[in-house]
């Protein structure tokens, strides 16, 4: 009998889910409309951030905040290089440049003692990724950026749900506590989905309102933000509104938020679930001959968006193999990441191997195996001894 394949990530959704898109989809609005305030307040009190703004993807999500954080051409910004490369590639559409910061081994985020030693007069922005959904040493963060007056964007689109410290901490990934902006994503293999969508939230309300306005052509209609408010022709018009720089249309439907909305409220059983999912494994793989588990520091809630393994130093070689005679077996993997600078695009730019020697061993040894709240107890067990066969038979 044929065993449904298992893929390293997939989206959760039920009747209820597809309720709330129906629903909006006989509604008079399919975009613009309630669904999305409705999300964003939803995200915002979720997350523990005053506000949230809502994208048509994580991508736009980050340019908005890059955009938003003041970040143009001829500056720097400090990034990890594993990471997925619209974290990288929004800083280049304004013109900046990345200064990639090599990474902590068992994390996978970026190490901060070496943030400070890559800091410039042109560095302007710093953007920390929570690798896999393990949030990064903010705390530490933050007195770097205080200490260069830089701002920090969070990259948290691993980390929904995750938490630095723990679930009753201030700290909850997204509340932008020891940050100016977070940025979220809800591609299907997130925490929750949208089809495909981000989000940005921050505690501060001026750049609230430059998100919406990014996001939607650079337009406002609010008259308490028209340059124009004293023009006595404005005044008369109800229909008035103004664009007051280059913006996008990085909007999202009310059909996705409608599916968010249903999403979030789930979101807390969808990382228990993920965290089970981890223990189980924790304990098959303890002291195993073949890899190195994911490390779940003291300061960290791990929100287990990924499982990344990193496979011993006499495996290395063989992880193409392994990786297909687990894809035979029906268990899809994934590799996270291939470090940003190693594609063609950014070696064209300049970047050179070597820069981040950590990543780039981290991206040798590592592989993703499934992780998502709707694998089986039997699924799991499956996947073990799957791994454990392949693993001893090489």
């Amino acid at each position: 009998m044929s065993r449904q394949f298992l893929p390293y990530g997939r989206q959760s959704i039920d009747a209820n889910d597809i309720q709330s898109v129906v629903n909006v989809l006989t509604s008079d609005y399919l975009t613009t409309g309630p669904k999305i305030e409705e999300f964003e307040a939803k995200l915002a009190e979720y997350c523990g951030a005053r506000y949230a703004v809502v994208f048509n993807s994580g991508t736009s999500a980050l340019h908005s905040a890059y955009f938003t954080a003041g970040l143009k051409n001829g500056d720097e910004f400090i990034t990890s290089p594993m990471t997925f490369a619209a974290t990288v590639n929004a800083g280049l559409y304004l013109g900046a440049l990345p200064v990639f910061t090599d990474i902590e081994e068992d994390t996978g985020n970026i190490d901060v003692s070496l943030i400070e030693n890559n800091i410039t007069e042109k560095t302007k922005l710093i953007v920390p990724v929570h690798y896999g959904g393990h949030t990064c040493e903010m705390e530490a963060i933050k007195k770097v950026g205080d200490k260069y007056n830089i701002k920090i964007v969070e990259d948290a689109c691993h980390a929904l749900g995750g938490a630095y410290k723990s679930l009753e901490s201030d700290y909850h990934a997204g509340s932008c506590h020891f940050s100016d902006m977070s940025v979220l994503s809800f591609h299907p293999v997130k925490h929750i989905t949208t089809g495909e969508g981000g989000a940005v939230l921050t505690n501060n309300r001026q750049y609230y309102e430059t998100l919406k306005m990014f996001g939607s052509h650079g337009i406002t209609k609010n008259p308490l933000q028209f340059v124009n408010a004293d023009d006595t022709v404005v005044k008369n018009c109800p229909w008035y509104h103004e664009m007051q720089f280059l913006g996008y249309n990085y909007r999202m439907t009310d059909i996705q938020a409608s599916l968010g909305i249903s999403q979030v409220k789930k979101n807390d059983l969808f990382v228990k679930r993920r965290r089970e999912i981890a223990g189980i494994y924790n304990e098959h793989f303890k002291n195993n001959p073949f890899f190195l588990l994911p490390a779940e520091k003291d300061y960290a809630y791990h929100a287990y968006h990924l499982f990344p393994i990193r496979l011993r130093k006499e495996f290395i070689n063989k992880k193409a193999l392994i990786y297909n005679k687990l894809k035979e077996m029906g268990i899809g993997t994934q590799v996270h990441y291939i470090p940003v600078y190693h594609h063609p695009y950014y070696q064209q730019l300049g970047y050179k191997n070597g820069i981040c020697p950590v990543a780039e061993q981290f991206y040798l040894k590592e592989l993703s195996i499934p992780m998502y709240p709707g694998l089986t107890d039997p699924d799991i067990h499956y996947i073990i001894t799957t791994l454990f066969d392949i693993l001893e038979s090489l």
